[in-house]
């Protein structure tokens, strides 16, 4: 090789394409990162740091939502008036699919028609590129990979592959119907784990 200059940068650009295709387009880097999250229950009290877009506001816009507002005067609170309890509507245990997954998921609601999707604190899946939370119409342990992505309601991209995490569910969705979540990777058509919700 080294008698052959021309064959050497070949061999090396091959190389370089190789590692660009394997690193930068289907992401192969991701599988050796993790990404730990912690977020807050999503109806818990105190800063509200659910994780949600919606929640991420700055203190100096906050400040000037409360300045708007009117004082409100004279109105007595009633001693009886429930608080809203948070409810674990159904819950599961993570399988491994084609990547070991595991922890747990539930379903959270406070009584109003908003309902979280929390990975809790004890979630681990291996990383990978493209990963998304799908609610889906089969079964985790005897669906098929193939027809996961079928039938399913996607909730966004994984957060992280270690810890706790929020995803909310739109009012619609029939949870009957969509009762198994899956880790699943877009970009290669695989399940990472499941868990049957019930």
């Amino acid at each position: 090789m080294m008698k052959n200059p021309r064959l050497l940068i070949v061999a090396v650009a091959g190389l370089a394409i190789a590692g660009f295709l394997a690193f930068g387009v289907f992401g192969i880097h991701t599988a050796f990162i993790d990404d730990k999250v912690d977020e807050a229950n999503p109806f818990a009290a105190g800063d509200g740091a659910s994780g949600l877009p919606s929640d991420a506001i700055s203190e100096e816009l906050a400040q000037d939502m409360n300045d708007e507002m009117e004082p409100i005067e004279d109105v007595e609170m009633a001693d009886d008036m429930p608080m809203p309890e948070v409810t674990r509507l159904v819950e599961g245990a993570f399988i491994d699919r084609s990547h070991p997954t595991s922890g747990t998921a539930v379903v959270l609601t406070d009584g109003s028609p908003q309902r979280f999707l929390r990975l809790e604190e004890d979630f681990v899946s291996d990383n990978g590129p493209d990963l998304d939370v799908y609610l889906v119409a089969d079964v985790a342990a005897d669906g098929d990979a193939g027809t996961f992505d079928d039938d399913f309601i996607n909730l966004g991209d994984l957060k992280g592959n270690i810890g706790a995490q929020n995803y909310e569910i739109p009012e619609d969705v029939d949870l009957d119907r969509y009762n198994t979540v899956v880790i699943w990777c877009v970009r290669f058509g695989v399940a990472f784990g499941a868990v049957d919700l019930g």
